[in-house]
């Protein structure tokens, strides 16, 4: 099977065109479709600039770009320097952002609806105890001796508390 470098130089043959043609038309340099057709994808400096190079010319000259861009990332993932996707500052990734990456692809439109669910529960059942807590208290408990107060009569009366029947 031809390789991708192949199949562009062939379709470009096959349309009579010259680089510079191509150029013209893909806004590419020619410099980076040269290196396409001879295969040298170290003049690019990420696979990303690759595939995108590829994947327009291979819509000029009417190929199926999508076939020829999955054949493009079997030869890339044979090279050693674009084997993997270079890192995005020089250093490797620590705990912290692998966690903000993961947390980054969270769907939050469907899940904080759900964490608000969930935080609502908790709090009606903490408030549902506190209340509960609250009605089994006697209201009473803390009063002191109580103050009589007689319609009829201008003067306050203290009552005495009752005794209780191991006093007596």
């Amino acid at each position: 099977m031809p390789s991708v470098a192949e199949q562009l130089h062939a379709a470009r043959q096959e349309l009579n065109l010259s680089i510079d043609n191509v150029a013209e038309s893909t806004k590419l340099k020619p410099e980076h479709i040269r290196a396409l057709e001879e295969g040298n994808f170290d003049v690019f400096s990420a696979p990303l600039y690759i595939r995108g190079s590829v994947r327009t010319i291979a819509k000029e000259l009417k190929l199926d770009d999508a076939k020829l861009i999955e054949e493009l990332d079997n030869e890339l993932s044979k090279t050693q320097k674009f084997r993997e996707p270079p890192p995005l500052n020089g250093q490797r990734n620590g705990f912290l952002d692998f966690l903000l990456f993961h947390i980054s692809k969270v769907p939050w439109r469907y899940v904080l609806p759900v964490i608000a669910l969930i935080v609502l529960a908790i709090g009606g059942v903490i408030a549902f105890r506190i209340w509960s807590s609250r009605q089994a208290e006697s209201p009473l408990k803390d009063l002191g001796p109580g103050i009589y107060q007689n319609g009829t009569s201008d003067q306050d009366e203290t009552l005495e508390l009752p005794s209780s029947p191991s006093e007596k």
